[in-house]
């Protein structure tokens, strides 16, 4: 009998074994580790293999670099915890992190709660009953933490385990060894209900259970509006038990009946932790701190945050800076186009003219309201969407550079579309015209999405918060102050007649209007490459040579008859699968650090602990595809003036990266009346003190000032002299 159970044993080991060895698995019991200079982290598995409807355990292991740490459920007074989003295959399911128990960690004059050296996360996974032997069950974790020394940076990692599902599950005894270490010490449910009750301005939190105060007795509560987090806890021994003297928050806040944490103490020289559940004094239910008056918000004399407008004024701001927006540089190489079709039309009839006008005016009005319309309905469903949303997404990036490619190619002669653009006009009168005016209209609007003209972003700020009605008036506004030279060309006869008649150099210009074409398609490529990594690259690329093919083929095929169906088939064929490979391989990734530079990584706590250190802090919200945001960079923000004011003035510089979607940026945008970036805050070293919002265009000598401002000291004084 027990020769037979070894037997069944050893086939079973082998079994997994073999499925270990298969081409493309990964190693079942642990990941390969994900390592930066702070964190190295793996994804540990109890299990070799799986049995159907079991529970078992897997754990994130993060290995912490001396002087650096993570964060626990509640990161105290900055942070953001440990996150871990599953895509489990077969119906399983992932419970959540079982947290160990955290650790003060000061940063004057703060404290956070969290870990450091080696912490291990583990989680419950559970196999669904109706797992079939054979089958491999995918586990997928995508992993985000917050690590911090001086400094805070978010990095993440992506993890897969391949477990193959067996008729009894095969024990990883080392792993399993490791987690249940880590289980033994994890905080066990108190025998005892504390009580919370008011204690003058503070709080006393009664422990019945304790008789005696121990040793480094210490409360981390799970929410983070109980308790000030730094200020010292004192334990006194009662007739009730242990009482601890805590300090309210200024933030204090209790919503219900009763509050939960972690006590952690120690006994005999060994560390202890007991989670605990405190009922709360109903006295202390709903109150509220009395918060401290903020200091006012330092602000320019121009209008900047959307929320202080009328709608009038909101109005007036977006035909301004829709009118200006004609003047950025992304919106420069359409207008080209347009500017060609006006030469071509200059001795053509008014009446022509003036069609093309108020069909380029369709398509600005058509597509700003259709964008607009998305951002207001998205919003309204809870979506951090923003003006310029749609180029966040890397396949209509790569889409929109595939668009300016063959506009270039177009315009160098490779292809023509419709009747040849030399023609004095003819082209342009024809359908294919009317067409083409509608869409270079509607075209233009798409690539000027990444600007924001002054004006333009308090308007839109406004716009955003507004009923549909009101919202989608300011944007009619923006969209008919962007037409209006375009159209008010159209309707000038007098200044078209100024135009030089057609001939050869209509030829040589259209030509040369092919290249600042091809410069925004490799921009838009640089912009996938920064969403995607080089996937992102690869898959626009691809794109940009499966559309020339299909061009191609379908030029040589311009016949009638079965070559032209099945030319044709071909070219559908080659762009789905094109598509399907772009989707595949464009897929956003997380920026975990700010980019190169004399900048760090934006979060809201990052800001709060800055100003607590009497720290002035500068924070620029930007993006890659934002061409204003680029242009800041060039001419203001990267000067040696504006870096040397920085430095002497203990400026702390942000990015808040809006590249890819972030719901946590998207809230700071709209909580200063924006909607899209740039955005400049300039936030005083004082606690609490509310940011200076500087304008949109910026010069090195506003920087400048702007810092002296918010050190309170101009440089001379910083300097000594």
């Amino acid at each position: 009998m027990m020769s037979s159970t070894l037997t069944r044993r050893f086939w079973r080991r082998a079994a997994v074994a073999l499925a270990l060895l298969a081409p493309g698995m990964a190693n079942a019991a642990e990941t390969a580790a994900v390592s930066t200079p702070r964190v190295a982290a793996t994804l540990l598995s109890s299990r070799d293999a799986v049995a159907p409807g079991e529970r078992f355990q897997v754990a994130l292991v993060q290995k912490i670099a001396p002087g650096w740490h993570t964060y626990w459920a509640n990161p105290g007074d900055s942070g953001e915890p440990t996150r871990i989003a599953w895509t489990l295959s077969q119906g399983a399911t992932a419970g959540d992190i079982q947290w160990p128990a955290p650790k003060a960690i000061p940063v004057e004059p703060l404290v956070n709660f969290g870990f450091e050296g080696t912490v291990v996360l583990p989680v419950e996974i559970i196999v669904p009953a109706e797992a079939k032997p054979g089958e491999r069950l995918t586990l997928q974790a995508a992993a985000t933490w917050l690590v911090c020394e001086k400094i805070c940076i978010p990095e993440e990692a992506a993890f897969t385990l391949e477990l193959p599902v067996a008729t009894a599950a095969i024990v990883d005894d080392a792993a399993q060894a490791r987690i249940d270490a880590t289980r033994a010490l994890l905080p066990t449910p108190a025998a005892f209900k504390g009580r919370l009750d008011a204690d003058g301005e503070g709080l006393a939190l009664t422990l019945p259970g304790l008789s005696a105060a121990p040793a480094d007795l210490r409360f981390f509560p799970l929410s983070d509006t109980l308790i000030d987090h730094a200020a010292k806890q004192e334990a006194t021994s009662s007739s009730d038990g242990t009482r601890l003297r805590l300090t309210r928050s200024s933030a204090f806040k209790v919503a219900d009946g009763e509050t939960t944490g972690v006590v952690t103490f120690t006994e005999a020289g060994a560390p202890r932790a007991f989670t605990l559940t405190a009922a709360v004094d109903p006295a202390l239910v709903g109150a509220t701190a009395t918060a401290a008056t903020p200091p006012p918000a330092v602000r320019i004399p121009l209008p900047v945050e959307g929320a202080d407008l009328t709608l009038w004024a909101a109005l007036l701001f977006a035909f301004a800076g829709g009118l200006i927006l004609n003047l950025m540089p992304c919106v420069l190489p359409v207008l080209f186009i347009k500017a060609l079709g006006f030469a071509q039309l200059a001795q053509a009839s008014r009446t022509q003219v003036r069609e093309q006008g108020l069909l380029f005016l369709a398509g600005v009005v058509v597509t700003f309201m259709a964008l607009a319309g998305m951002v207001i309905v998205l919003g309204a469903l809870g979506a951090s969407v923003g003006w310029g949303f749609q180029l966040q997404s890397p396949p209509l990036v790569i889409a929109l550079a595939v668009v300016m490619t063959l506009i270039g190619l177009n315009l160098l002669g490779a292809f023509e579309v419709g009747t040849s653009a030399v023609g004095v006009g003819h082209g342009l009168a024809t359908r294919g015209g009317r067409l083409g005016a509608f869409m270079t209209g509607a075209l233009a609007v798409v690539v000027a999405t990444p600007c924001t003209a002054p004006f333009m972003g308090a308007a839109i700020g406004y716009a955003v918060t507004q009923p549909p009605a009101l919202g989608l008036s300011v944007f009619l506004s923006l969209a008919l102050g962007f037409a209006l030279p375009v159209v008010a060309l159209s309707f000038a006869p007098g200044l078209l007649r100024l135009l030089p008649k057609p001939g050869r150099w209509m030829l040589i210009l259209k030509q040369a209007f092919a290249f600042p074409m091809f410069a925004t398609a490799i921009w838009l490529i640089w912009v996938a490459s920064v969403q995607a990594g080089p996937g992102g690259v690869l898959a626009a690329l691809v794109a940009v040579l499966a559309a020339g093919f299909v061009v191609w083929l379908v030029g040589v095929t311009r016949g009638t008859g079965r070559g032209r169906i099945i030319s044709s088939a071909f070219a559908v064929l080659i762009v789905f699968t094109a598509g399907w490979f772009v989707l595949q391989s464009a897929v956003p990734q997380v920026t975990t650090q700010a980019r190169a530079g004399d900048s760090q990584a934006w979060t809201p706590e990052r800001v709060a602990a800055l100003q607590a250190e009497g720290r002035p802090v500068f924070v620029n919200f930007t993006a890659a595809w934002c061409i204003t945001c680029l242009a800041n960079e060039r001419v203001a923000l990267s000067r040696q003036e504006v870096k040397d004011a920085f430095s002497e003035l203990k400026v702390v510089y942000l990015k808040a990266d809006w590249t890819n979607r972030d719901s946590q940026i998207a809230f700071a945008l709209a909580e200063q009346g924006r909607a899209g970036v740039p955005l400049y805050l300039f936030y005083p070293g004082q606690k609490g003190a509310q940011p200076e919002v500087l304008p949109q265009l910026l010069t090195p000598d506003m920087i400048v000032t702007a810092a002296q401002r918010a050190a309170g000291k101009d440089l001379k004084t910083a300097l000594g002299r």
